[in-house]
């Protein structure tokens, strides 16, 4: 890709990193530091859109004529945001509430591209949990301690057990940065892939 803009994503979350390598081999990372509070009545949709352009702005600002990528992921049950647990505790009330029912994940990707001007994709996807029983949410938790990941589970791991079934249009959407998306959006930056 020589000759090409620098790509940098603006996220330190190794599944992001891990799912951009399947796109491009040389990419930097950095922390956007941005606040990801919640503005008051956002929906989980728009929460993510602009969390995602924020990140990738935030970066973008001191790294001009560079592509720069954010992301950002909202799990949605029924209106109640399921953030990163955090604890065991909290993830085991946050299986729990997701027990036998649907939790929708929104995940938005920005792409910037090397003049400024930004493109934004927001990824659904729809995770039909099946029936859990305390006992298989602790051996869940304990086996994977998915402390850093919105509504506690890793799909890419152990978490898939944890379904009745997926539905999306990108499976790596779940995972944290939907590709089909990004690429569509890092050609649109000018970015050229296979």
């Amino acid at each position: 890709m020589s000759g090409q803009p620098l790509v940098i994503l603006a996220s330190t979350s190794a599944y992001r990193a891990a799912l951009l390598r399947r796109l491009i081999d040389d990419f930097e990372r950095t922390s956007p530091g941005t606040d990801e509070a919640p503005l008051p009545g956002e929906a989980p949709a728009a929460r993510a859109a602009r969390l995602a352009e924020a990140k990738a702005r935030a970066v973008a600002a001191t790294r001009p004529g560079c592509i720069v990528i954010g992301s950002d992921q909202v799990a949605d049950l029924d209106g109640t945001v399921l953030d990163k647990p955090g604890t065991v505790h909290a993830a085991h009330k946050q299986l729990a509430a997701s027990s036998g029912r649907e939790v929708v994940f929104h995940t938005a990707v920005c792409v910037i591209d090397a003049g400024g001007d930004a493109f934004v994709h927001v990824d659904e996807t729809r995770v039909h949990f099946r029936p859990l029983s305390a006992r298989d949410i602790e051996r869940y938790v304990e086996r994977e301690r998915p402390l850093d990941c919105a509504g506690s589970f890793k799909c890419e791991g152990l978490g898939i057990a944890l379904f009745e079934r997926i539905v999306n249009e990108d499976p790596t959407a779940l995972i944290g940065l939907p590709l089909i998306a990004t690429c569509r959006l890092l050609r649109d930056a000018g970015l050229a892939l296979p």
